[in-house]
């Protein structure tokens, strides 16, 4: 094995990043070296690459980003045990302190001392990343390589959408970009009635379709609470999975919702969001839940179940790129004309 290894840095504050030759990290105790086969482009990299505000509160250069990937696993530290050399493995990108509150109760996706790989520490978009080996999460051989690379958002969806009961209902999911997409195609999968969706995006409309959804609404042009409720006879969304963030989408969601409905909130607002509580959610008997990434590993287990049994999210991933033109691709992640990109180091 080479010494030195190219990677994808984010050199220094503002725009951009630099592909580098850069050393192979080395694994200490308790962790795994994976050879990097393919990484995914998520938002968060977009935000690292854009150097927003909140890259510029979180991230301190320099730093190999990227956090979606898969690979095989080719060095073992000391002490590591049921893990074998040569394994396909994608990986849990939260490394969790294991002893805090959280992690001893089983909640160890909120853990209070997490770091995540790509934003605390070296990420994948390298041809090498050093993690720990109980992050190792060894892919089924029925799962091809762009899908395993792509393992962190569909968790998510699965997450958002399986926290509470799909089958027989109506959803509305609001956003589609890579995740609320991934949980069209699941909820389908899962038995939802009917699958409604808003995205002022024509690209990611059409892949919504594509993916499943029963109808798309471009909530510019249409009220959608108000053809939601002409497609559920007048009852409402049974579920809201909300996907988008912004406090219009947010606020039209929880007036689409039915009485007794739920909803999942996972999108990121940019701030603090104005809405009537009391006719969203307490009048309407609601239940809603925050969903921060994948339950660690009960989430794990039902994707790959779901992806071993029909659940297809090829049509999700639209455009791949060589790592050398790492440019290229995230100029196409920003202009939102896509689902989600391969990058091959």
């Amino acid at each position: 094995m080479s010494r030195t290894m190219k990677a994808l840095v984010k050199h220094k504050e503002g725009q951009g990043a630099q592909l580098e030759e850069v050393f192979v990290p080395r694994p200490g105790r308790g962790e795994v070296l994976v050879k990097v086969k393919a990484a995914a482009i998520c938002g968060t990299d977009g935000h690292i690459y854009e150097w927003d505000d909140w890259a510029a509160s979180r991230i301190k250069p320099p730093l190999i980003f990227g956090h979606e990937f898969c690979g095989e696993v080719v060095e073992l530290g000391e002490g590591v045990e049921n893990i074998e050399e040569g394994i396909f493995v994608s990986v849990e990108g939260h490394f969790t302190c294991g002893v805090c509150f959280f992690c001893r109760t089983g909640q160890g996706h909120i853990c209070q001392d997490v770091e995540i790989i790509g934003v605390d520490t070296a990420g994948c978009f390298a041809q090498y990343v050093r993690v720990p080996q109980e992050n190792i999460w060894k892919i089924h051989e029925d799962i091809p390589v762009e899908v395993a690379a792509i393992f962190d958002p569909v968790g998510n969806a699965v997450h958002s959408a399986l926290v509470d009961e799909i089958i027989g209902n109506n959803i509305l999911i609001t956003g589609c970009g890579p995740i609320g997409l991934a949980a069209i195609a699941l909820c389908r999968h899962a038995g939802a009635r009917k699958v409604m969706a808003t995205e002022i995006n024509e690209f990611r409309r059409n892949l919504a379709q594509k993916m499943g959804a029963h109808r798309v609404f471009d909530p510019r042009q249409v009220d959608v609470v108000q053809e939601v409720f002409k497609e559920t006879q007048g009852m409402g969304a049974d579920v809201l999975l909300e996907m988008a963030g912004k406090p219009q989408a947010i606020n039209q969601g929880f007036r689409a919702l039915r009485k007794g409905g739920w909803a999942s909130l996972l999108g990121l607002a940019p701030g603090p969001v104005e809405m009537d509580i009391n006719d969203g959610i307490i009048f309407k008997g609601a239940r809603v839940y925050g969903i921060n990434g994948r339950r660690m590993y009960d989430t794990w287990y039902k994707m790959e179940a779901l992806l071993t049994s029909g659940l297809d999210v090829q049509p999700l991933i639209t455009h791949s790129f060589p790592m050398e033109d790492f440019a290229e691709a995230f100029e196409l992640v920003l202009s939102g004309s896509c689902g989600k990109v391969i990058l091959y180091p």
